[in-house]
């Protein structure tokens, strides 16, 4: 099954002391992009986080965002900083010996002075915390592949219609293209025979003629390799996997062959038919940008 390369996955862990929610939303690029947006604590995992990603996603531009609700206050401790709180009661009797002051400091205003109580964070534990994210973000990889996936196959259909309609323009050239021939002969014969009056009609000159002029505009390996370039790509299509750089390649090559056939073109009608040819080729172009 082909991917798209756009998508989005989500999803969330919930536990006695936290929660952890990851999104993951993806679209178009040619290599694997990945943008990282997370906690301060998280950035310890970043490498863990960037290899499990890539048993989901093998190429495009990859925004991840991980949000985590810690709940009460368990992972918070309250530090008192006895030798700070003993400067400052040192530095005020310093003042009220040197003012004549009295010393009316109590415990109750020493304990609301900067830094002598503070709040800390407690050290995490590592393999805890990565165990909840490990799972949240299996969860949404496996939302993430599930909407790609769907959104391929949409892209699957919709590229095996444009390439029946580029086979019936191939088919419409080869069947045209014979008919040319007998025209410009038939159009060639009828000029000569004007020109010399009731004289007699080289045939072997009129064949000559007829032999470099369809030299000339023959596109039978063009038309070859087209549909053998269209074949390859249904193929691919079916095989699935991350096929988008090979799709693209294959439809440089089909976009090659029809250059060369507008090129050679000598004909109103394949000339239109060509330039068709080469619009739904394009249109393939463009939508094989979105596959992985």
């Amino acid at each position: 099954m082909i991917k798209s390369m756009t998508g989005f996955g989500r999803c969330e862990i919930a536990e006695e002391n936290r929660k952890i929610t990851i999104e993951i939303k993806t679209v178009n690029h040619r290599y694997l992009d990945v943008n990282l947006r997370m906690p301060k604590k998280f950035g310890v995992f970043e490498n863990n986080i960037r290899s499990l990603l890539k048993e989901y996603i093998q190429r495009g531009k990859v925004d991840l965002y991980v949000t985590c609700e810690d709940y009460g206050g368990e992972n918070l401790a309250l530090k008192y900083n006895e030798n700070l709180a003993g400067e400052y009661l040192k530095y005020f009797e310093q003042m009220a010996e040197r003012f004549r002051l009295e010393n009316d400091v109590t415990v109750g205003m020493l304990s609301r002075y900067p830094e002598v109580f503070t709040m800390e964070h407690l050290q995490e534990d590592e393999e805890e915390l990565w165990s909840i994210m490990e799972k949240a973000l299996h969860g949404a990889g496996r939302q993430l592949v599930g909407t790609r996936e769907e959104e391929g196959e949409n892209l699957r259909r919709d590229l095996f219609g444009k390439l029946e309609q580029i086979l019936t323009y191939v088919d419409f050239i080869e069947e045209r293209s014979p008919q040319i021939l007998k025209e410009y002969r038939e159009k060639l014969q009828s000029k000569v025979l004007e020109f010399l009056a009731d004289q007699q009609v080289d045939e072997g000159r009129l064949a000559t003629e007829v032999t470099i002029f369809a030299d000339k505009v023959c596109v039978d390996e063009e038309i070859v390799r087209l549909k053998s370039h269209v074949l390859a790509m249904k193929e691919t299509l079916l095989a699935g996997g991350s096929v988008g750089r090979r799709l693209d390649f294959i439809a440089q090559e089909m976009n090659r062959e029809a250059n060369t056939i507008l090129s050679k073109a000598n004909d109103i009608k394949i000339s239109d038919t060509g330039i068709n040819l080469k619009t739904d080729i394009e249109k393939v172009r463009e939508q094989i940008q979105n596959i992985e």
